[in-house]
């Protein structure tokens, strides 16, 4: 059975003033040529479908239209969970009409899916909460799929009736994975688990969250470990981080397939993918790692030399940048044109003055007793590394003799 997994869509998805639409419509056109080609049995997406709980109306198009055509007319399930940026009742609206096209939606943890038998052969089956069987007409063997969207510790007591106020996150997954385990996954059929938690392996430094991202760790939550994973499950796809991560054993992967665009420069340089997983019943799953190539790279770029830095531009369209300009003084008006006429994807310009660490020394040794105007000065030389120009000077002036 092959299985592909992919999470951290990020549909509507804006990098300052860029727009990733374009971006991300070439990127799941691309996942969905993989599907394709690799002859996909079904499809898992863990989660953070959208960017926001109210997505724009371009970014569901988009998303309902990828699904179509990875369900291929019903004959691929497609099975994705809320992440911690979606609203779990807007991933759950359309599941009446979704399930008839082989596409099933979980936006809570205790979501029990809908059992469904379609034209195409495809049943599913939801056993319990959190827990569907999945039977394809090619397959001898069903797939047991355990579901844990992102859900805070409140949500979790909620969904699964938990009185103890001081229940650890872990502690209440795993005895609700565990309990799901032991009923339903047996050596007969494929047990996998998708979940959109910040996991993490007992014992070793924890991976960070994307800078921009949610936390998951809300209200005091601890990371979930990996030795938390029932033992019968063969793979878990996770979502949450946006670099590929592979954690657990040989035997039993949990992997982060990564977001499939780099969202921040926290990810510039890095490589996307999605995950093909081949498995059988009580055998090792075979997880290959496909890298993605469509949309632009996020790149970190240095610069001690304006030369250098407008010819590098122009020799790397096609990206989007953060600049740092080392200079000997602050970039003028003329110097920012020069550079954002040479690269239409710069996101942001950095400026580092070689003077400005001595110019904040003089500016802290300044008698706090001087006078207003050049108090101004150097609180404006300290921030910006330059001296304000006549016009603001005089509009410091203008409002100060308004004061008095």
């Amino acid at each position: 059975m092959k299985i592909l997994h992919t999470a951290d869509w990020h549909l509507g998805k804006r990098l300052e003033t860029y727009s990733r639409l374009e971006e991300q419509r070439a990127v799941l056109a691309e996942i969905c040529h993989i599907a394709d080609e690799q002859k996909v049995d079904i499809v898992l997406i863990a989660g953070d479908l959208f960017d926001t709980f109210n997505p724009a109306t371009e970014a569901v198009d988009l998303f309902y239209k990828t699904l179509k055509k990875l369900s291929n007319g019903g004959k691929r399930p497609v099975i994705a969970i809320a992440g911690n940026h979606d609203s779990p009742e807007r991933i759950e609206a359309p599941d009446p009409l979704a399930r008839e096209c082989g596409i099933f939606f979980a936006g809570f943890p205790d979501t029990k899916l809908t059992s469904a038998e379609l034209e195409s052969g495809v049943k599913i089956c939801g056993l319990d909460s959190g827990m569907a069987e999945i039977q394809l007409p090619q397959y001898t063997y069903p797939l047991r799929l355990l579901l844990t969207p992102y859900a805070n510790e409140q949500r979790l007591r909620t969904c699964f009736d938990s009185e103890d106020k001081e229940q650890e996150m872990r502690k209440l997954l795993s005895n609700h994975w565990q309990h799901l385990a032991d009923r339903f996954c047996d050596s007969n059929g494929v047990n996998l688990l998708m979940a959109h938690l910040f996991f993490a392996e007992e014992g070793k430094a924890e991976e960070k969250e994307p800078e921009d991202e949610r936390s998951v760790l809300v209200g005091g939550a601890q990371a979930i470990y990996t030795s938390s994973i029932p033992a019968q499950i063969q793979y878990t796809a996770l979502g949450h981080l946006h670099r590929y991560i592979r954690m657990g054993s040989v035997q039993k992967p949990a992997v982060y397939s990564s977001s499939p665009l780099a969202y921040s420069f926290a990810e510039a340089d890095q490589d996307k993918f999605v995950i093909l997983i081949e498995a059988e019943p009580d055998k090792v799953v075979n997880v290959q790692k496909i890298k993605l190539s469509a949309g632009k790279r996020l790149l970190r770029k240095r610069f001690e030399n304006m030369e250098t830095c407008i010819s590098w531009l122009q020799e790397n369209p096609n990206t989007l940048l953060e600049l740092t300009i080392v200079t000997d003084e602050f970039l003028t008006g003329a110097e920012r044109k020069q550079i954002y006429d040479a690269h239409d994807g710069i996101v942001t310009i950095i400026p580092e003055v070689r003077s400005l660490k001595e110019q904040e020394s003089e500016a802290a040794q300044l008698d706090p007793g001087g006078d207003i105007r050049s108090l101004f000065q150097s609180y404006f030389v300290s921030k910006l590394g330059q001296e304000p120009n006549q016009e603001l000077l005089n509009l410091f002036d203008e409002v100060l003799a308004r004061k008095n």
